[in-house]
């Protein structure tokens, strides 16, 4: 498989709307063709830069075909010199890359690990991905999945929004490290415009903080760029973390 080839395919009978206003964060009103449509969102976070009136959204069908909003907020459009280019916004895409790209062989990282386990728990709390091998010859590896849709002067950027969550992520990952193992970061950047990582700062100082802590105990951090169309998404090239590759 080509690194242009989607590893994630939308499903059938998506639909492309202009965006209206998002109410408690959890739905999302659209205009499709003249008509008010509301939308779920699973995404937690401000999507600081991405929710302008008028703003061209993509929505898949959902699953359930019970649920109260019967269309999941998948994407945003984003206005660059180029002409529209969507930005993933759904928050449970990091984990499913994670899952297509190791097993399409896309993560030089992981290479010798052949068991992954996804949603795994360590100690009182549950990882997004742990990798192993059949016999042992390898520490574990516990991975944690984070979106990224915010960029500031070209550099990628996480989160959004203050984050207590991901602040007891990066001490659980440096308590794996502590105990022998090895812990990762996967940062899927799903907007094309930023050429570098870095932990939002300004956004939540606290968790910068904690960030390059993990980085000096061990704890790795692979951010990828993720490349978003109206039918999936494939996987980019791994981008620095302020300048320095993992």
């Amino acid at each position: 498989m080509s690194s242009s080839e989607p590893l994630i395919s939308y499903p059938q009978g998506c639909i492309a709307g202009s965006f209206v206003r998002r109410v408690k964060r959890f739905s999302v009103e659209i205009e499709v063709e003249g008509e008010s449509v509301w939308i779920h969102s699973n995404n937690t976070g401000s999507m600081m830069g991405l929710l302008r009136k008028g703003s061209p959204i993509l929505a898949s069908p959902a699953a359930n075909p019970n649920r109260k909003l019967k269309w999941t907020q998948e994407a945003v459009g984003l206005h660059m010199p180029a002409g529209i280019k969507w930005v993933g916004v759904n928050t449970q895409t990091p984990n499913k890359m994670l899952k297509a790209a190791f097993e399409a062989g896309r993560l030089h990282w992981a290479e010798g690990y052949s068991v992954f386990k996804s949603e795994a728990k360590v100690g009182d709390s549950r990882a997004d991905g742990v990798l192993r091998t059949n016999d042992g010859s390898l520490p574990p590896l516990w991975i944690e999945c984070k979106n990224v849709t915010m960029v500031e002067d070209e550099v990628a950027c996480f989160p959004d929004a203050v984050t207590e969550r991901g602040r007891k992520h990066l001490n659980n990952m440096m308590n794996l490290v502590k105990q022998g193992h090895r812990a990762a970061f996967f940062y899927l950047i799903q907007r094309p415009d930023g050429h570098c990582f870095a932990p939002a700062d300004v956004i939540d100082p606290a968790y910068a903080e904690l960030f390059y802590e993990a980085l000096d105990m061990g704890v790795e951090v692979y951010p990828y760029r993720a490349v978003v169309t109206e039918t999936g998404i494939a996987l980019g090239e791994l981008l620095p973390v302020n300048g320095k590759a993992f």
